[in-house]
């Protein structure tokens, strides 16, 4: 679930409530979450447009993980072109797109409230 969240930020999740929505959890599961990724030093509070809101940054430690995150996802990338055609690899590529179209279709729509900062 951290590296969930570590993600949703670094692609612009800028509140909590936000972050929740995003991650499919209640509001104060989102607090807690934030709360151990900020003592781990991954991300930061920052002030927000007004006193109800904080803006999630990642921090330099969160940048660094998602830095090893993205090293990983290409050596599985690379694993997994030794066991497909090139063709095979195109079309793997565009239901995956399709499928995080979708997705994403989804978290639009049914995304709600919170800070003017959200994302």
């Amino acid at each position: 679930m951290q590296l969930l969240a570590l993600k949703s930020i670094a692609h612009g999740v800028r509140s909590q409530a936000a972050l929740a929505e995003r991650l499919g959890v209640d509001p104060p599961a989102a607090s807690r979450l934030v709360d151990r990724l900020e003592e781990d030093g991954l991300v930061h509070r920052r002030a927000g447009e007004d006193r109800r809101c904080v803006r999630l940054e990642l921090g330099e430690k969160g940048h660094a993980e998602m830095e090893l995150v993205h090293a990983a996802l290409q050596w599985v990338d690379g694993e997994l072109r030794k066991h497909l055609e090139p063709a095979e690899v195109t079309e793997l590529q565009r239901l995956l797109t399709k499928l995080q179209d979708g997705v994403s279709q989804e978290e639009d729509s049914s995304a709600s409230g919170g800070c003017a900062t959200d994302e």
